[in-house]
C-alpha cells in the first residue's frame, strides 16, 4: 500500500509504502494515531536534548512532540523515547534551530 511520504530526519517512523499485512494488524491494535511535523519534531529533540540531556532521534522524540503539541490529552502523560542514533551534524542543526 502506497502512502503519501516526504523524507525528512524523522526516519524512522516513516516509509513510501506499508505492507498490507502489517497494516491490518495494526489496525486492530491501534486506537488512533496522532501526527505531528517534522519541525515540532526538532523543537521535541532540542527540548529532550537541553532540559532532560537525552539525545533521542526524530522518531524517538516524536511522542514527547505529540504531548508538547497538546495532542497527547489532558493529565499526566508517559512518553516512550527511544532510539539516539541520529547524525551528529544534524543534531548540531537541530539544536542550533534550523533543522
Amino acid at each position: 500500500m502506497e502512502v503519501p511520504y516526504t523524507p525528512s530526519f524523522v526516519d524512522g517512523i516513516g516509509s513510501p509504502a506499508v505492507f498490507p499485512e502489517m497494516f491490518e494488524l495494526a489496525r486492530t491494535l491501534l486506537d488512533g494515531s496522532l501526527v505531528v511535523e517534522p519541525d515540532q519534531a526538532a523543537e521535541a529533540v532540542r527540548l529532550l536534548a537541553t532540559r532532560a540531556h537525552v539525545v533521542a532521534e526524530g522518531a524517538g522524540a516524536v511522542p514527547v512532540a505529540a504531548a508538547m503539541a497538546g495532542l497527547a490529552g489532558s493529565g499526566r502523560i508517559v512518553a516512550v523515547v527511544s532510539g539516539g542514533s541520529i547524525d551528529a551534524s544534524k543534531l548540531a542543526g537541530i539544536l542550533a534551530g534550523s533543522g
